[in-house]
This record gives structure tokens, sequence and C-alpha cells, in this order.
């Protein structure tokens, strides 16, 4: 009888077993059959003299049919002792063997239902032909949604990721473990570690299609070791981590590195010639080559006339979303007019008047005098790197603007916001999305960070280890934080013909 009703209830219920009389129930209290015994056994014998047997403390037990962990009512705990008999034991031996032989056809079928549905999701049907699905995952350590984004949308810039994706792998050890391929952990304690080498490794292992999550702990190892402001596991800003990775690669590209110089291998790489570099903090990199943009930072002193002119090198662009769209939450939203991309660049560049606290100190007046400011960009990147300033301090928080701001899948045009626009092409200016960075939540201590990405001709969601394929629809619906453009390749001189 308990076999044959263990049998009925294993999968659909969570049920007990009462080892006093074998009955299953599907509860410990609300319907515990052992329960009751306890509750009988402490009704008081009157009339009677008590026996020795009777005086005996009675342990009513019941066992989960599904861990084989035994509960006592009068301990009110779960045990592990047995009777001397190991009776306790028996019971459990038969409903494992119970499962073995009754269920394990169903468990085998189970389980290649599993492994099918894990092929299938590396599976996509495209034009009605069954397709590869290469992207890979990266999971989570603990609240490193913000770092999975930020790699995934660097592994989809094709030109960047290709540089580190074809430097040779580097050994940072010497003696028993020369020659062997090192992977950093965060219980070592090896201080000779490269930001570069485990980048590298990272990028490789995303769209190879062997898998379908990567662990990038190796990696957030020596992030913990460079950066210490992104020690522990807590929520960071996803473009504060950004803007450190890629100071961080710059640097270290700077340096010689195994006795070879990454300056002399991005001079040998045909792909970035001199006239893409621009010099941040020294020596150009593939990081400048392909984000670095130059700024003219232009002030006039409102008293006398004075004009200074200043040039500032940049990765990417920090733009606000002007205060008359912050109310504006989703796209479809009536209210107010549609906050764009544009709107938030033509803030960025448009003349604006310094207020009291930022007087600009001119040296004709020899003192700080009001003044306006205005932004040139002189020098577009290759890679134009847009940051939408969502998060605000208030007097003691940081908030954060939900607002939707609409932004173009293909043909940003940035002509108008050079400072000599006609000495460029009618081509040179125009930027397709390659990458978006997303925010969900209310805070940037909190909430949850994915990307959206576009790898040859598709879109892709990821979040952490889930990769998803998605449409431009969905992409264009997006609340992005920060976007990725890539410079439009210009047409061959034959095609303008």
């Amino acid at each position: 009888i308990l076999f044959l009703v263990f049998s009925t209830f294993f999968f659909s219920f969570n049920p007990w077993v009462c080892l006093t009389c074998s009955s299953v129930h599907c509860g410990r209290y609300v319907n515990g059959h052992a329960k009751k015994h306890y509750e009988d056994a402490q009704i008081p014998i009157t009339n009677h003299k008590k026996t020795e047997k009777q005086e005996k403390v009675q342990h009513t037990v019941c066992m989960d049919c599904s861990s084989y962990s035994t509960y006592c009512y009068r301990c009110d705990d779960f045990v592990v002792n047995d009777t001397k008999l190991g009776l306790v034991q028996k019971v459990r031996e038969h409903l494992q063997n119970l499962e073995n032989s009754a269920f394990t056809s169903d468990r085998h079928r189970k389980r290649k239902l599993l492994e099918n549905s894990s092929l299938n999701s590396k599976l996509l049907k495209v034009n009605g032909s069954t397709t590869a699905l290469c992207a890979t995952g990266l999971r989570n350590l603990g609240n490193t949604c913000f770092m999975n984004a930020i790699l995934q949308s660097l592994s989809n810039i094709q030109q960047f990721c290709c540089y580190f994706k074809e430097l040779p792998a580097v050994e940072l050890r010497n003696g028993k473990t020369a020659g062997r391929r090192t992977y950093h952990t965060r219980s070592q304690g090896d201080n000779n570690v490269s930001l570069v080498e485990e980048f590298r490794k990272t990028l490789c292992a995303l769209w190879q299609g062997n898998q379908t999550a990567f662990s990038p702990e190796s990696l957030f190892y020596v992030v913990w070791k460079i950066m210490p402001n992104f020690r522990g596991y807590q929520q960071q800003d996803a473009h504060e981590f950004m803007r450190y990775l890629l100071d961080h690669l710059h640097l270290e590209l700077q340096g010689g590195f195994n006795g070879v110089s990454r300056s002399v291998i991005l001079q040998e790489n045909s792909n970035l010639s001199a006239s893409n570099k621009c010099c941040i903090n020294g020596a150009s990199t593939v990081v400048t080559a392909i984000f670095g943009g130059i700024l003219q930072n232009e002030v006039n002193c409102l008293i006398c006339g004075t004009e200074s002119r200043k040039f500032d090198p940049f990765l990417d662009l920090s733009l606000d979303i002007p205060s008359q769209f912050r109310n504006k939450r989703t796209k479809n939203q009536e209210s107010g007019p549609m906050c764009t991309l544009r709107d938030c660049l033509r803030s960025f560049t448009d003349l604006e008047e310094l207020d009291e606290t930022e007087l600009y100190m001119c040296h004709k007046c020899k003192k700080k005098q009001k003044s306006t400011k205005k932004f040139w960009i002189q020098k577009l990147p290759k890679v134009l790197c847009l940051h939408l300033k969502r998060f605000h301090w208030t007097a003691y928080l940081r908030n954060k603007v939900d607002t939707y701001v609409e932004f173009p899948l293909r043909g940003l045009d940035m002509k108008c916001y050079l400072l000599e626009p006609e000495n460029s092409g009618p081509e040179s200016c125009l930027y397709d999305l390659v990458a978006v960075v997303v925010h969900h939540g209310s805070g940037v201590g909190s909430g949850h960070y994915t990307a959206y990405a576009a790898h040859e001709g598709r879109w892709f969601h990821f979040n952490d280890s889930t990769v998803t394929l998605t449409d431009e629809e969905t992409v264009g619906k997006a609340k992005a934080y920060i976007l990725f453009y890539v410079e439009r390749p210009a047409k061959p001189a034959a095609e303008k013909l």
C-alpha cells in the first residue's frame, strides 16, 4: 500500500510517510497523519495504573518522500538518529529502490528532453533553414551584469574585438608553468596579472558556439586586482566600468608586453591607419584608434569678448537628457514631444552660458568673469560611444531619469556637429548602431543591465547567460543607457559613379 500510494503522490505533491502506520499524506502539518499519532499519544490515561512502557516518551516521526529527511513532532525538528534495528534507514532504502525502479525510464525521457532543448536553443530558423546560434552568454558572478553587458557590446565591435582575438597568447609565469595557459581565479594571490590577456581570452570564448555560457571569473579576478572600485559583489555603473576598462586596456597596451610592444603591433595592423589615431595620455593604441575622437572646447568672456580654445580627446560623449523631456517615459506616451538622440546631441553642442559656480578665469580681464561655452567635434571616432546621463544627484539620492530617448538604428548623421563639416565627405559622418546597453530598474546601485547587439545582420539580446534572437523593433523601444555606433564605411569610387 505504501508503494502504491507513494507512486501516486511523488511528482505531484510533497508527500510525507508516517513511520508509525506507513500512511502517506501530502503535508507535514496540514494533513500530517503522523502528527495525529503524536497528538493521540499526549492524551492522559486515567483510571489505570501507568505501566513502564506507557511512561516511556514516544517520538512520532515522518519522512519526506522527496528528500528522505526524517522529522520528529515531539522534538519539533529534523533528526538523524535511527532505531537500534535501523528501521528508518530500511524505509529510506525502500523508497530509493522504488524511485530507481519505477521511474528510471521516465527520468531518462526527461533527461533526453532537456538535452534536446539545450541543443535546440542553439539553433535558429533563418529564411526557412536551420542555422547554429553561435552567441555565448556570460555567467553572472554576483551582480556582475554591468560587466557582462559591456563585454557583450564590445565583443560585437568587430574591428576592436578582432584586434584582441588575433593577439598571441601570453604566458605570464615562468618555471614549472612555462608554456602553459594560465587561468586566474579570485583565490589566487598572483600579482603578475594582465588585463589584456584575460580580456583576449574572454573575447575568444564568445561567438564560438561550443557552450551556452562562459564564466568570466579570470577576467573578474584581474578587475579586482587592478580596479579597486569594482571589488565586491555590489551593483556597479556599467558606464563607469566601461571607462575604467578602456583606460586600463589603453595603459597596458602602451607598455611593452612579453617583449613585444603593443604599439608596434598596432602600427603593423593595416586596418588601423595613422590618420585614425587619437593619442590620450601618451602613445596611440587600438583603444584610441577605435574610440578616440577630439573635441574643441570654445569659451568666450562676456565682458571683453576674449575667446579661448582647447582641444580635448575623448573616448565617449556623455549627453544630458533635456529637462523638458524628463516626464516622457515610454515611446507610445502621447503627452509631450518625443525626446530624440538629436535633442541630446544638440543640448551637448549648443551655446551655454556658465552659471556663477563656473566662472571663467579671463586672462585679459585678470579675473573670473561670466562666459559662454560651446563644444565642437573636431574629429569623429571610428566607433562613436554615446552615454545618456540617466543618473543624477539630488540632495540625498542619485535618481534615475527614465525618459525614453528615440535613437536611429541606421544613418546617424554627425556632420552638423563638426567644427569643419565642409572638410568631411558626404558619407564619412554617417554611423550605424551596433550595440545598446540598457539599465532596468530605478537606481544606479540596483536594477539589472542587459545589452542588445548586432552580429552578421541579426540582433541579439544578451541577458547574462541567456542569449536570444530579437528584432529591430524591440531594440528601438529600449531605454538606452549607452549606445555604440560604428562609422559607415565609405563606398568605393567605382560605386559612387
